[in-house]
């Protein structure tokens, strides 16, 4: 009986160890699904330093929650140039990859928590100096202009409870 057992823990190893690994956003969601029901308020927070103390953000109600296996894949690199020196063309290109990895040797199966959300509100900073500090930017989220009631998808673990 106790060999069974031994055999049974082992099996049950062996089909975990094959399984993608959970990011952050993903063991968020699987702990507490309830925070990411449907209706639920959400807000996308991010500030840019050197922009005064100002705070951009998005907010919306969740569309779905969804936990997805996406690929790690090599990150976008610009010769010659640092994350700061980049374009809002380059920056978004990198931004639209992540998740990413800088070796192809890390490059690996993760499961993430994607949340769909749509729009209610936003604040977008336009100084230049913020073109390459975050996704919002001059009215637009990554690469596509802001809209009331449009949706766009974020992971769980940047988004935060708002008030109804």
């Amino acid at each position: 009986m106790r060999f069974v057992a031994v055999i049974l823990a082992l099996a049950a190893a062996g089909a975990t160890a094959g399984a993608a690994e959970l990011r952050p956003s993903a063991r968020l969601v699987e702990a507490d699904p309830e925070p990411w029901r449907a209706g639920r308020c959400v807000i996308y927070r991010e500030s840019n330093p050197g922009v005064a103390d100002a705070a951009f953000y998005v907010k919306g109600r969740i569309v779905a929650a969804d936990v997805q296996t996406r690929r790690l894949s090599l990150c976008p690199q610009v010769s010659g140039r640092s994350i700061e020196q980049y374009t809002r063309e380059e920056f978004n290109r990198l931004v639209l990859t992540h998740p990413c990895v800088s070796s192809d040797n890390y490059a690996r199966d993760v499961q993430v928590a994607m949340i769909r959300l749509r729009v209610e509100r936003w604040e977008t900073p336009f100084a230049r100096r913020a073109a390459n500090a975050g996704r919002l930017y001059r009215g637009m989220f990554i690469d596509t202009n802001l809209k009331e009631g449009m949706e766009i998808e974020l992971e769980a673990d940047l988004l935060g409870a708002c008030e109804e």
